[in-house]
Parts: C-alpha cells; sequence; structure tokens
C-alpha cells in the first residue's frame, strides 16, 4: 500500500502475474463510493443463465443484498461495497428485533416469488437466480436461529468487540479510496463506538456469559487499547491524512479508548456461567450442517466416519514419523523447526516458495492459474502491535468488489529481533511453515486461486459469501469450499512431490489435527465430550500445547460447525474429483475438473457436486 509504513518483503517485484486471465473480469468497481446505492453495485451484472427466473424473484434478491450490507456494514467494507463504510451495525436490543422482522420478511418474500427452495430443473438449466435465492434462503434461516439463541450477537462478547476494532482496521489496511477519504469514515466509526459498545454489551448481559468468552474477548480489549493508541496516532500521521483531520482522528480515538475501558469493567463484572463455554446442542448443530454446508447426513453418521479416519489417521501419521525419526513425531518436529531461512533470506524465502509452487503446478496442469499478483509484506507498523491479541489473518481474502492491483499478505517481521529471540521466530516460521501454510494453503494454489476465482463466479453469493470479515466469513455458507479447496489444494500438492518427507509427516499431522477439529465439534456441541475432554484429546492425541489446546476448545465453541467445514469440505472434493475420474473414464483432465469445480464460486460444496453431476447429464 502507498501509504502504508510496512516495508515490501520483495521490493518493488509482483509475483503472481504469470498467466492470463481465464474468464475475464466483468465487474464494476466501486472502489471509492461511500454514498452510491449498494445494491446496484454489488456485481455489475447477474452472470450466467437467468432464463425462467420470475422479475419478482430477482427483485427479492436486489432486496436481500441490499439488506445484507445495510445490516452488516463492516462486512460490507470488507467485501468492497462502500456506501456504509461511516457506519456500525445495530447490536441494541431493539437492533436485533428489528434485524430479526427484517430477515423473516426477506425469507418470506424469496419464498413468495418461489426462489427459496431449489428444484432440480433450476440445477440443471444454471438458473443463477434461483439458486441464489436457494442460497439467500439458507443463509436467513442461520442467522434468524442465531438471532434467537445466545450464542453470536445475543451472548458473545467477542464478536462484539471484534466487530467494533476490525470496523477502524478495515479502513486502515486497505486502499480501496485514497487515505483521507478512508480516514474520514474512520473518524465517522470512531464516534459511533462508545454507543455501539454500550448497546451491544448490554444484549449480551441479560443473561450469565461463559467466563473463557469473558477472558478473550478482555484479551481482544488489549488489542483495541494498542491500535486506537500507539496503532492510530502512526496511521494519522502517514502523508495524506490533513493535521485537522489527524486531530479530529485523535480526539474520536480518546473518546473510543474511554469506551473500551467501560467495555472492558463492565465485561470483567458480568455474572458468568458455570461451565467456562457454551455448546450450540444437537438441533443448532445439525441445522448448520444442514442449511449451511448444505450436507444431507445425520450428525451420528458424520461423527461415525470421523471416529474411523481419525483413528487411522493417527496410527498414519506415527507410521510416518518413525518411518522418518526413531524419536517419532518429536524428532520430525525438531528436524522441521531447525530447517528454517537464514534471518538474510526469510523474507525472500516466501516469493521463492510461491515461485516454486507456482511453476510446479503449471507444469503439471493442474488448473489455469490466474492472474492474481500478490506479495508478502511485513505487517503495517500502524497495526503491528494490536495484532497478536485480535483475530488478525496473515492473509486476508481480496475484497471481491475492490479493483487492486496486487493483493498484499502480511507476516510478522523480524526487523529488531536478534538472539534467541530472532533463532525461535526463524523455527517457528520455519521452510515448512512458509510452504504448507503461508504459500500452498492460502497465498498460492488454496485461498488466492480460490478467491480469484469466486470473484468472477456466476452466483452472485458465490463471489462473496467467504469474504473474511471481522470474526468470520461473510456467510457461513462459503465455508466447506474455501477451507475444503485450500486443505485439498495441500493434498494435491503433496501428490505433485512439493513436499519433502519432513514436511509430508508435518502435512499429515495437519490432516490429523483437522479430524480431531471436526471431532470436538461434533462431540462437543452435541454434549458427548465435556470443554476438560475436548482439551486433553487435543493435547494428548494432536501434541498441542494446554494453552493452546484450551484456546483452540473455546474458539469451537464459539463457532459450532466450523472446524467441520474443513474436513467435510476436503473429503467432499476428494469424492468428488473421484467420482467424476469413474464417470468421464479417459475423458477425465484434472485440470478440467479444478477449473470447472472452483468457477462456481464459494458456494457450498454439495451444491458444486450437484451442479457438476447435472453439467455431465446435459
Amino acid at each position: 500500500m502507498g501509504e502504508s509504513s510496512a516495508a515490501s518483503v520483495t521490493g518493488s517485484g509482483r509475483f503472481g502475474q504469470m498467466d492470463g486471465d481465464v474468464n475475464g473480469d466483468s465487474h464494476g468497481n466501486t472502489a471509492g463510493n461511500s454514498s452510491g446505492n449498494t445494491s446496484a453495485n454489488t456485481s455489475g451484472n447477474i452472470s450466467g443463465n437467468i432464463s425462467g427466473s420470475t422479475p419478482g424473484g430477482i427483485d427479492a434478491l436486489e432486496a436481500f443484498f441490499e439488506s445484507y450490507y445495510r445490516l452488516r456494514p463492516v462486512n460490507a467494507t470488507f467485501t468492497g461495497m462502500h456506501a456504509y463504510d461511516h457506519c456500525l451495525p445495530d447490536w441494541s436490543a431493539y437492533g436485533v428485533e428489528r434485524m430479526v422482522t427484517e430477515l423473516r420478511a426477506l425469507r418470506a418474500r424469496l419464498a413468495d416469488a418461489s426462489c427459496s427452495t431449489l428444484g432440480g430443473d433450476t440445477v440443471a438449466a444454471r438458473e443463477w437466480a434461483g439458486i441464489d435465492g436457494a442460497l439467500a434462503d439458507s443463509f436467513l434461516e442461520i442467522q434468524l436461529a442465531e438471532l434467537a439463541g445466545r450464542h453470536f450477537q445475543r451472548g458473545n462478547p467477542s464478536l462484539v468487540i471484534g466487530e467494533a476494532v476490525f470496523a477502524v482496521v478495515a479502513l486502515m489496511i486497505r486502499d480501496f479510496a485514497p487515505l483521507e477519504q478512508r480516514a474520514r469514515m474512520a473518524c465517522e466509526r470512531l464516534r459511533a463506538l462508545p454507543l455501539f459498545l454500550a448497546s451491544a454489551l448490554a444484549v449480551v448481559a441479560e443473561t450469565p456469559v461463559p467466563g473463557a468468552w469473558v477472558e478473550k474477548a478482555l484479551k481482544e480489549c488489549d488489542g483495541v487499547r494498542a491500535l486506537l493508541s500507539v496503532g492510530l496516532d502512526r496511521w494519522r500521521a502517514l502523508d495524506g491524512i490533513p493535521g485537522d483531520l489527524g486531530a479530529s482522528l485523535r480526539h474520536e480515538g480518546d473518546v473510543a479508548l474511554g469506551a473500551v475501558d467501560a467495555f472492558a469493567t463492565a465485561l470483567a463484572s458480568l455474572s458468568r456461567d458455570a461451565s467456562p463455554v457454551r455448546s450450540c446442542g444437537a438441533e443448532l448443530l445439525a441445522l448448520l450442517v444442514r442449511r449451511g454446508h448444505w450436507c444431507e447426513r445425520s450428525l451420528d453418521d458424520l461423527l461415525a466416519e470421523v471416529r474411523t479416519e481419525f483413528a487411522r489417521e493417527r496410527t498414519r501419521l506415527d507410521e510416518m514419523a518413525l518411518a522418518l525419526d526413531a524419536r517419532g513425531l518429536t524428532g520430525v518436529q525438531e528436524r522441521l523447526a531447525a530447517a528454517h531461512p537464514t534471518p538474510e533470506r526469510y523474507y525472500a524465502g516466501f516469493e521463492e516458495t510461491w515461485t516454486a509452487c507456482h511453476a510446479l503446478a503449471t507444469s503439471l496442469d493442474l488448473v489455469t492459474w490466474p492472474h492474481a499478483p500478490l506479495r508478502y509484506v511485513a505487517i503495517p507498523e500502524f497495526t503491528r502491535m494490536a495484532a497478536p491479541a485480535l483475530y488478525y489473518l496473515f492473509y486476508r481474502s481480496p475484497a471481491p468488489y475492490d479493483d487492486r492491483a496486487i493483493h498484499d499478505y502480511v507476516v510478522s517481521p523480524i526487523d529488531g529481533l536478534e538472539g534467541d529471540a530472532l533463532e525461535r521466530h526463524l523455527r517457528a516460521w520455519n521452510d515448512s511453515v512458509i510452504k504448507l501454510n503461508h504459500v500452498v494453503h492460502h497465498g498460492a494454489l488454496g485461498h488466492h486461486v480460490q478467491n480469484w476465482y469466486a470473484r468472477r463466479a456466476p452466483s452472485r453469493i458465490g463471489q462473496m459469501a467467504a469474504t473474511d470479515c471481522a470474526t468470520r466469513i461473510g456467510m457461513f455458507l462459503g465455508g466447506t469450499m474455501a477451507e475444503g479447496w485450500a486443505c485439498y489444494a495441500t493434498d494435491l500438492m503433496d501428490e505433485a512431490g512439493f513436499l519433502t518427507p519432513e514436511e509430508r509427516v508435518s502435512e499429515q499431522h495437519s490432516r490429523v489435527r483437522m479430524l480431531a477439529r471436526a471431532l470436538v465439534d461434533l462431540e462437543f456441541h452435541t454434549g458427548v465430550r465435556t470443554f476438560d475432554e475436548s482439551v486433553a484429546l487435543y493435547v494428548s492425541e494432536v501434541g498441542m500445547p494446554a494453552a493452546a489446546a484450551h484456546a483452540e476448545v473455546v474458539k469451537n465453541s464459539m463457532f459450532p460447525a466450523t472446524a467441520l467445514m474443513y474436513w467435510l469440505g476436503t473429503s467432499q472434493i476428494h469424492a468428488l474429483r473421484r467420482a467424476r475420474e469413474v464417470a468421464l473414464g479417459d475423458g477425465f483432465s484434472l485440470r478440467a475438473f479444478h477449473d470447472e469445480f472452483l468457477s462456481y464460486g464459494s458456494i457450498p460444496v454439495a451444491l458444486v457436486a450437484k451442479l457438476m453431476t447435472a453439467s455431465t447429464a446435459r
């Protein structure tokens, strides 16, 4: 970013500019629009065949998208819809009830237009307005279920403080508009922050709150304080923010800091549940699986498969590790940590690994690799102190409706580190972590390539559902595609021979961890496994340190059916690939399969499977 104080890891180089566009970009640029018509800018056009869709169905969809961005202004900013960049959502008691009323009316409108359910003819004919209508209805049903309980806005203080801080971060970290314009919007959001925090916490405080959720939110308050003190001062000092505007930012930031302190004080004194976390229960979990992941299997069926796979893959992990090192997994992990870049090669290592991943994938014709420039840069100085206490992603999906020449992937800097601190950092950010996590899974074949395809999807929901927002993606239903593909991509590069023997063990360890998370997700939320038993599973079977295991279960508790989406999405992609290989025989092409699969955007993998199967029958 031009105004960022972060030094570019790769200088001025822009890698990723390798291949031409696959489909071209038909979407209008909305960057810089702070007052335009949101619904008119959501796509630029409705791609694909919408024959047979009634005008009422299209009107209902327009109402849905207008409502989505208006009620979720922080999501809108991250998505690249900038009509509400000055706003925060209304999570007061009145605001929540008003939202419930509006969402029910939207569901009724979709039903009246006959586009709330998905028929076989709609799938076979690729009627995208009808498909989006069915996806919109499932999103609304889940939102209503969330608002009816005490798991999300109405009971989780971490969601409240996360929404507040990332409302400001969203304007700081991406140059979708001139710096001065974004700073003025940040002033507006800072001015609205005290009322947002107080009114939202009043709703949360209506019933006792799980203690671990409180502690997580209090830690995040520390991150907000760092952002609004030192971070805001560094940001407002950048060239492009006039002195009077900088002074206004400081004033509003000080008022917001006081509100954060008041929020934290009130939060610490809330009545707490006897249990440190809260399960959502089998009923909501089943709804999330059925309507969010579009999975028709029962929870018992999924759990039986996860248990079987977990035991098998856990045994395989031990066998693979012992085949390489007599000390087993501990020995392999030591070898992995020792294989790290030198300080001089730390930053360059990301680009070099990315380039090698791209070269192998294209040489083997695995996928049509898009023109999607990306660079690895240090976390900006103005968010650096706050990041460790927040849901601060190294890779945050590009906003689908912003137009940027290059995407920044932020990494932890080593500037100023020396001695043991430098060595610890390099061992943690070793070659395998750079390759498996920061390149394959996120910055290269995984999330970044999938996000490029999603932006061009014929489904409008598929274009934006998996956008990273304040504490989760924009729509839960985008998860099996986004996370399933990213995990599958690592499997694919393993098949391609991109991983060393030690890295293959590390990837197997990740597979075991993914299955353990799915197991905890299913068992904890259905009452089969307690909080302490879940922590113990991660420690004893996965090898997590106790503190990391505790944090993982807290996260599992807050976002039911989310950990499940990694395993479910990955396994569904592998199953679909096997089915397509059988159906097409000698006509099967891995590249064609991946290109078509990704082309549908961030919609449930189960729905993509129906669409791809229907394409053969036509």
